[in-house]
């Protein structure tokens, strides 16, 4: 039986208001996203719902988030702190919470402000797999 490789293909919908966006890093994190607000009259900016759950064997105390949208975007504001690539369509995003091998991370808004149209085309999280409090236990 022959079968040929079929490479995936990942397609934009506006229309869809939640996606869920993974990829590789150190494959410990689901991300999820979910644009919930858009520019409106008065408000010229997205916020972006991002949630990650830990699935390891074992605990992490920082955390980098890597986002990326279908635009250029400039950082506003998060729960965590710009580390890389404002004015470009991916950002990196440091945080410091302390995760359980299962444990699921409200990372609350990311907000970005960009052009009309702003969609997220992926996301992924790394950690540093280490916490003193329970490493050699």
């Amino acid at each position: 039986m022959n079968r040929m490789y079929a490479k995936p293909v990942i397609l934009a919908d506006d229309e869809i208001s939640e996606g869920v966006y993974t990829a590789s890093g150190t494959d410990c994190y689901t991300v999820t996203t979910n644009i919930h607000q858009r520019p409106e009259t008065g408000r010229g900016d997205y916020r972006i719902q991002v949630n990650a759950a830990h699935s390891a064997t074992h605990h992490s105390t920082a955390q980098v988030l890597v986002i990326s949208f279908n635009l250029p975007v400039t950082y506003v504001s998060s729960n965590g702190s710009l580390q890389s690539s404002d004015g470009t369509s991916t950002l990196s995003v440091a945080y410091n919470y302390h995760n359980n091998g299962s444990d699921n991370i409200g990372l609350g808004d990311l907000i970005v402000t960009a052009d009309e149209g702003l969609s997220v085309t992926g996301a992924y999280m790394t950690c540093n797999m280490t916490c003193s409090q329970h490493d050699g236990l």
